[in-house]
């Protein structure tokens, strides 16, 4: 393989992921905005963003240490939310797996809802490719909306010091999260998951510190588990 054939492959993944600037961008925006009204200062916002790098998981942070709940809670709580990009990892080292070392470490943090979504889809619909190809791909995806997410943090946390009290801006979260979920429910153990986790929130919306978020993940986690257990025993029984 040439470095023509690898470049070309980075810059296919560039194409692809560029599309999704148009939900990372403004969602960074709502959290720069969004953390500086909690009080934090441009470098706190900055470096939650180039640590975590985990929009969802930001959001769960930041308010449940506006609740001052305990550290442990709030890692806990953090890590519950981005549980499924341990799934995403396990979906992608057959793919990725061979790839050198630092590689490896650095796609390990670029991993989010975007690459892995793109990346997945590519290397099943080209299994021909090479390691140092599918690598370059996955690079790709990332480099757009990374770079989104970082600026667009910024700008969301130096114009949150600048915005009028009165402006509301908390109805842009759950349009935001809704953009995300939307277009991930493809099955009916999708669906099945989703209302589950919804219907167990807001059973649990009393329990503190928002640990009915955690509950309310498993619970749906678990239904849609189940769900698809017992579609493909169906399957197997018909004739």
């Amino acid at each position: 393989m040439t470095s023509t054939t690898t470049k070309s492959a980075y810059w296919m993944g560039v194409r692809d992921g560029a599309p999704f600037i148009l939900v990372a961008a403004p969602f960074a925006v709502l959290f720069g905005v969004i953390a500086t009204e909690a009080g934090l200062n441009l470098f706190e916002v900055m470096s939650f963003s180039f640590v975590v790098i985990a929009g969802a998981a930001q959001f769960t942070a930041l308010e449940l240490m506006q609740k001052e709940a305990p550290t442990l809670i709030v890692l806990i709580s953090a890590l519950a939310v981005n549980l499924r990009v341990a799934m995403y990892s396990a979906a992608i080292t057959p793919y990725l797996g061979t790839a050198p070392l630092w590689q490896r470490v650095l796609m390990s943090y670029m991993l989010v809802d975007q690459s892995y979504a793109l990346a997945h889809a590519k290397f099943e619909d080209a299994p021909n490719m090479s390691v140092p190809q599918r690598t370059a791909y996955y690079f790709g995806t990332c480099t757009l909306v990374m770079g989104a997410w970082f600026i667009c943090s910024f700008l969301g946390a130096a114009l949150g010091t600048q915005l009028p009290p009165r402006i509301p801006i908390d109805f842009a979260l759950p349009i935001a999260f809704l953009s995300m979920i939307a277009p991930m429910i493809r099955s009916l153990p999708h669906l099945v998951a989703a209302i589950t986790a919804i219907v167990v929130s807001l059973i649990c919306i009393n329990v503190p510190y928002s640990l009915g978020l955690i509950i309310a993940g498993f619970a749906g986690m678990s239904a849609g588990s189940q769900t698809e257990v017992w579609i493909k025993r169906k399957q197997e029984a018909a004739p």
